[in-house]
């Protein structure tokens, strides 16, 4: 692709984002910023600037550009702010959220993804963001607590309650759910000062979460899981 065309498609994507519900115009300069080719492997680069998910390898995709903004959209950033990334993947998600953050901890279970996303993000020479490699599912307890948690895997049954445990109060977390095979929900779950307040924003299609720590869900409702937080602090 030349630039003139990338400059182009980029700016045909920007335009269907806005027609579908990213209103917020620091998501979508961030979104501007970030040139989602640097991201996409050769085979599939011709297609970096379609709203479509695209594979990056070991069996993980890099999200459309519409579930990126809208889930960036849901965390209602600001610059003052300290982000939990649970799945750097490509490493895009993480830079579109450098450019609206203070700091970004990002985790990937894979290590040649994780080794692959941090060149990318030198060479957008950004610095505000810490990486490593791990079980996600557990969260980053020593930087903890965070004003906001974004999970870019479906996690199973329920909402991980580590990650819940190391929200602030009034943080959100914007994680897709798998209530069934067949059925994902992307939620935004903010914590209260009694217990969290949940939204559902639509379904989602997502990699699954995988934990090397945690037993498998029980089959329960995220709705029960979610409760053992509701419990009024003393």
């Amino acid at each position: 692709m030349s630039v003139d065309d990338i400059v182009a498609r980029r700016a045909r994507l920007l335009a269907n984002l806005a027609e579908n519900g990213v209103t917020d115009d620091k998501v979508l300069t961030a979104v501007a910023r970030v040139p989602r080719e640097l991201f996409i492997p050769p085979t599939f680069r011709e297609h970096s600037y379609e709203n479509t998910a695209l594979p990056i390898g070991h069996g993980q995709t890099i999200s459309q550009p519409q579930v990126v903004a809208q889930m960036t959209q849901a965390l209602q950033l600001n610059d003052r702010m300290k982000v939990l990334e649970i799945g750097t993947g490509s490493g895009y998600q993480t830079a579109v959220l450098a450019y609206l953050c203070r700091r970004v901890y990002t985790i990937e279970r894979h290590k040649p993804l994780l080794a692959e996303a941090e060149l990318r993000l030198a060479t957008l020479r950004l610095h505000n963001y810490t990486a490593r490699h791990g079980d996600g599912t557990m969260g980053w307890p020593e930087q903890a607590p965070f004003d906001r948690i974004i999970v870019t895997a479906a996690a199973d049954t329920e909402v991980p309650l580590p990650l819940l445990n190391q929200l602030t109060v009034g943080g959100i977390m914007v994680v897709p759910v798998a209530r069934s095979p067949i059925d994902q929900r992307l939620l935004t779950v903010t914590r209260t000062i009694d217990g969290v307040e949940v939204e559902d924003l639509g379904p989602v299609r997502f990699v699954p979460l995988v934990s090397e720590t945690l037993e498998p869900s029980s089959p329960q409702s995220v709705a029960k899981a979610l409760s053992r937080l509701s419990q009024p602090r003393r």
